[in-house]
């Protein structure tokens, strides 16, 4: 059983022009050998962008990746991993929803903040998924308060929004992952007031309940084991 709060001023900081990037685990230049992972999650991108900029096409391969629109509105893309096949039509993604790409074999996406919608914010999780070589797929998930991400089994997310004095449980599970995404917890015996950036990790905990100090966002991943 452990408790750790992971503060968002710890974070690893990438920058690119009209991009900032805020890892909570171990990436690219950024390596710390006690932050590689959290079971699945492998990595735990808060992304901030200007509009019209964002990541061109790349590619990935055997990863589930979840992502949350915070704020503003993202469009996204993706093809063929060969290049063979013609890219799909541009998805826009908005403000509070959630999309899952699973890259499986492989495929090629882009993500760009769309042109004229202001500054975009938007959280992406990868995580390993349970078989390799899996067939690639796309999905989003408009206004979605919750995902369950096939390609990994037990593995769960909620978002979860509070009022000021909303109170909420965090799920009994083997691992759990709550990221504050926006406002802030009030303090409690698991620790100091806990702000936007900053995450708890829970190993084989109980549950908990936390209280929101002012209207706050809570994205909750669980995972069975």
């Amino acid at each position: 059983m452990s408790v750790e709060i992971r503060r968002g001023t710890v974070r690893f900081v990438s920058r690119a022009a009209g991009r900032e990037t805020k890892h909570a685990f171990a990436f690219g230049e950024h390596y710390d050998p006690e932050r590689l992972s959290f079971g699945p999650i492998v990595c735990h991108d808060d992304h901030h962008l200007r509009g019209g900029t964002g990541f061109e096409a790349h590619r990935h391969t055997d990863l589930e990746i979840v992502t949350y629109v915070v704020s503003g509105a993202l469009e996204h893309t993706h093809a063929d991993p060969d290049g063979a096949g013609a890219a799909a039509e541009p998805v826009r993604v908005e403000a509070g929803s959630l999309a899952l790409l699973s890259a499986g074999a492989g495929v090629s996406h882009s993500e760009v903040a769309v042109s004229g919608a202001g500054p975009v914010r938007f959280v992406q999780v990868w995580l390993r998924p349970d078989e390799p070589g899996a067939t690639p797929s796309y999905a989003v998930h408009p206004d979605a308060t919750s995902l369950e991400v096939p390609g990994v089994a037990g593995a769960r997310l909620d978002v979860v929004r509070l009022g000021t004095g909303g109170t909420t449980t965090l799920p009994e599970a083997a691992r759990v992952h709550a990221f504050v995404s926006r406002g802030a917890l009030v303090r409690s015996s698991l620790a100091e007031p806990v702000q936007a950036g900053d995450a708890f990790l829970f190993v084989d905990e109980p549950a908990h309940e936390v209280t929101a100090a002012v209207p706050t966002e809570l994205l909750v991943w669980s995972f069975r084991s």
